[in-house]
């Protein structure tokens, strides 16, 4: 069976780091692109990043946009978000996303990806 299993989430002050990891299962996530989303209480689930299946490609959220970093490890299928000078806008939680339909789609969208992990809470402190 497919799964995404994010970790490395916690809490953290502004000003600091974490790394975010996607392990993926049951499917051959390597030819998929793939994106990370994060939704905080009380809004829609927005887009962070994301990566085409190489890695050669990369998108990102304006918000994110010189402090956050995507890549991944084919041979590990595994995705990283490497989170730096975090904010506390950026407290959320975190979801791994996995779109099965193309290798070189970077969206932004939440439904053009069909599969998901549980997500990871980040909190960022003042």
């Amino acid at each position: 069976q497919a799964q995404l299993v994010e970790s490395g989430g916690g809490l953290v002050q502004a000003g600091g780091s974490l790394r975010l990891s996607c392990a993926a299962s049951g499917r051959t996530f390597s030819n998929y692109a793939m994106g990370w989303f994060r939704q905080a209480p009380g809004k829609e689930r927005e887009f962070v990043a994301a990566i085409t299946w190489s890695g050669s490609s990369t998108n990102y959220a304006d918000s994110v946009k010189g402090r956050f970093t995507i890549s991944r490890d084919n041979a590990k299928n595994t995705v990283y978000l490497q989170m730096n000078s975090l904010k506390p806008e950026d407290t959320a939680v975190y979801y791994c996303a996995a779109d099965s339909t193309s290798r070189l789609r970077v969206g932004v969208f939440p439904t053009k990806y069909d599969y998901w992990g549980q997500g990871t809470q980040v909190t960022v402190s003042s």
